[in-house]
């Protein structure tokens, strides 16, 4: 049996590893160490490892991880072996980024539906999806059987609408609004702040600068 609550940091290694695990595949690979997979994952050994048992047993002490085998577990564990129904919540421009990245797809992810409030936005053609009234959305939802819900909108109309999507049905959430997002329990919201992004990335720089005024 699994463990309750596995660490989104946990997850987010196990969908790093596969990402590493795909690539070996493709190279012709058939088998590869933890430390092989821990350097280019830029962890170590004893966290691939570690993270690894949550889950089960896998790869044998002197001869290293199974590379096809281990792919087809993670797959497993992500939940990648089905296709999701996504819908797209914001016609912005970063939407229309997300919707044209063919990663989603290829991932499982198909985004069925875009809706946005700006009537100069509703109608247009966007690949094969036409943008649909927001006032539509629990309809969209129920028609669509909608999984997730990626949200690209300003911060100001974000919680009612996340409001209305888990009213809707609605319990997975990519939330790219500026804003903390209050749900109620069994509900998923994973926040992408590109601004707290670019800050970590400032921050590095500032010390990484400040580190070489010291040693000069």
């Amino acid at each position: 049996m699994l463990p309750r609550k596995i660490a989104d940091s946990t997850v987010r290694r196990l969908a790093i590893y596969l990402r590493f695990l795909e690539e070996f595949e493709a190279q012709g690979a058939d088998t590869l160490s933890s430390k092989a997979l821990a350097h280019r994952a830029g962890t170590t050994s004893a966290q691939v490892r570690k993270d690894l048992s949550f889950f089960g047993s896998f790869g044998k002490r002197g001869l290293g991880y199974d590379v096809h085998a281990l792919a087809r577990e993670l797959r497993d564990i992500l939940g990648l072996n089905r296709r999701y129904r996504v819908i797209m919540v914001g016609a912005g421009r970063l939407a229309g980024a997300l919707v044209q990245f063919s990663g989603f797809n290829e991932r499982g992810f198909d985004v069925v539906a875009v809706l946005e409030k700006d009537p100069a936005k509703i109608g247009q053609r966007w690949g094969g999806l036409v943008v649909e009234d927001v006032r539509h959305l629990e309809k969209v939802v129920k028609q669509q059987r909608v999984d997730l819900a990626i949200l690209v909108t300003p911060a100001d109309p974000a919680q009612g609408l996340v409001d209305r999507l888990v009213a809707a049905g609605v319990t997975a959430v990519l939330n790219f609004a500026p804003v903390q997002l209050q749900v109620p329990e069994g509900v998923e919201v994973k926040n992408v702040n590109l601004a707290v992004e670019l800050e970590t990335l400032s921050y590095a720089i500032k010390h990484r600068s400040d580190n070489r005024a010291e040693s000069a």
